[in-house]
């Protein structure tokens, strides 16, 4: 029975590497959407299909999997998992279709999150958040190898959401209260602030070809999705909803941009044309959203 039970496990994996490696030769934008949802009894990873509506769950945890990000040669997920009745949150990675999960960072009552990997794939960048023993709140960015190994704090920079751009610098945005969008060297030096308002700006994530960047904000009093050159000139608005918005990402080919929006029970996820048109509702109950690239 045990044999018959392993066999049946290593057939689904099989059937996820094959739909995955399948995905490599469609279309740019039918390639996959990894995404949390809580479909199942907990937050869990699933791949959808953007092309029929095929949803994969791909992993299966007892607490809470979130954030995935993919990694540059498409054979892995980064993401977090939270322990300790959620008072601590890790990093992992894990193959595209869910085997080999490896915890990465293992510090106790932090929250690590948000996980992206550098354009060749052997670093990794993630946010960390913590309250100190005076109750100071503290937003930090750091870098490790990709294997776990020589994680440091990147002292120089306060704030969440870090993502590399291609030129290595590191595109994020600032502490709260009055967060903005800012970029950075990877050693923290010569930052560039590209927002100025006395709201928050949050979650920047540049397009494929590097000439715009999507992130959220409440300047108009409502949490939503928008888009500005690099250089922080002709930011506009793409959402007009009456919830907040979260997490956008870009498709590969840089036409459409997926992010979630709050409902009464969890999230849902959906996606639009870059200039905000064509809106449509993709997944029922998920969020943080990343799409293959």
């Amino acid at each position: 029975m045990k044999q018959l039970k392993k066999e049946g496990t290593l057939k689904i994996h099989l059937l996820i590497v094959v739909m995955v490696m399948g995905f490599w030769s469609c279309n740019k934008k039918n390639l996959p959407i990894a995404y949390s949802s809580k479909e199942s009894k907990n937050r869990e990873i699933y791949l959808l299909d953007v092309e029929n509506g095929t949803k994969t769950k791909i992993t299966s945890y007892e607490g809470a999997d979130g954030y995935p990000s993919w990694s540059p040669d498409r054979k892995q997920i980064a993401f977090y998992a939270k322990y300790d009745r959620n008072k601590t949150w890790s990093i992992h990675t894990m193959n595209s279709d869910g085997t080999n999960r490896k915890r990465l960072t293992h510090e106790k009552n932090r929250w690590d999150s948000a996980p992206t990997w550098s354009p060749d794939g052997k670093k990794i960048v993630f946010a960390r958040e913590y309250k100190d023993s005076v109750g100071m709140w503290h937003e930090e960015i750091w870098m490790m190898n990709s294997d776990g190994s020589e994680q440091q704090q990147i002292k120089q920079l306060e704030g969440i959401a870090p993502s590399f751009l291609e030129d290595g610098r590191i595109l994020y945005h600032s502490k709260s209260p009055n967060s903005e969008i800012c970029i950075a060297n990877s050693d923290g030096s010569n930052i560039i602030t590209l927002t100025n308002n006395e709201v928050d700006d949050w979650q920047p994530k540049v397009s494929p070809d590097g000439k715009e960047i999507a992130f959220i904000s409440k300047r108009d009093g409502n949490q939503e999705v928008y888009v500005m050159n690099m250089d922080g000139s002709n930011q506009k608005r793409l959402t007009f909803n009456k919830v907040d918005d979260w997490t956008p990402s870009w498709s590969p080919d840089g036409s459409q941009l997926i992010f979630s929006s709050e409902t009464d029970k969890f999230f849902d996820i959906y996606m639009m044309d870059k200039d905000g048109s064509n809106l449509k509702r993709i997944v029922e109950k998920g969020s943080q959203p990343s799409w293959f690239k």
